[in-house]
């Protein structure tokens, strides 16, 4: 591989190998811009390991116990909590509109563990008065964002009521949720 900003002439400086202590400043950088879980934190390692392996013509897969390592210090460090990133990112999913679906969906992909994900989903339960409103109000906030039913302009709300009912069922909401957020008479700011 042809080494990056080498003026010409000069020779390359050869990439250094794979360590504990790099891997821990990579992870330490890594986790000071984001919040992560663990099994983010081990496939950014893991890139990061792929590459600096391309270039030395190394198997990455003898790097894995480092990387297994380095994880579990940072989760024995406090640095990755699968359980508070969870809850975080739920309600950040909620304010945005996703719907319960959507949401074990999201944190899936992250790599969260489903008992972690229902975990989650148990504990926002009991901070709601009634479990109904959890959905019905993720689902105005996903109509009020996508400008849908109630927040599209009133001459145009019954030519796409079909549309935007299709629209929050791809977004994981239930038919009768879809249908009173909708159909709810309430005016949304023009645009």
């Amino acid at each position: 591989m042809k080494p990056r900003n080498v003026a010409p002439g000069a020779k390359a400086r050869p990439t250094p190998p794979v360590t504990a202590a790099w891997l821990e400043r990579v992870a330490l950088h890594y986790l000071d811009r984001y919040s992560a879980t663990q099994e983010m934190l081990r496939r950014v390692l893991a890139r990061r390991v792929a590459k600096r392996s391309r270039e030395r013509d190394e198997d990455p897969g003898q790097h894995s116990g480092i990387i297994d390592e380095t994880v579990a210090r940072a989760v024995r460090a406090g640095l990755v909590d699968d359980e508070r990133f969870t809850t975080a990112r739920l309600a950040t999913l909620r304010r945005r509109g996703a719907s319960t679906r959507g949401a074990g969906a999201a944190l899936a992909a992250k790599g969260v563990d489903r008992a972690v994900v229902e975990a989650a989903f148990a504990a926002e339960q009991e901070e709601a008065e009634d479990s109904g409103t959890i959905e019905s109000t993720a689902a105005q906030a996903y109509a009020r964002r996508r400008r849908l039913g109630p927040h599209r302009r009133a001459e145009a709300r019954t030519a796409y009521r079909e549309r935007d009912l299709a629209a929050m069922a791809r977004a994981g909401f239930s038919y009768p949720v879809a249908k009173a957020v909708i159909d709810a008479t309430d005016d949304g700011p023009d645009p």
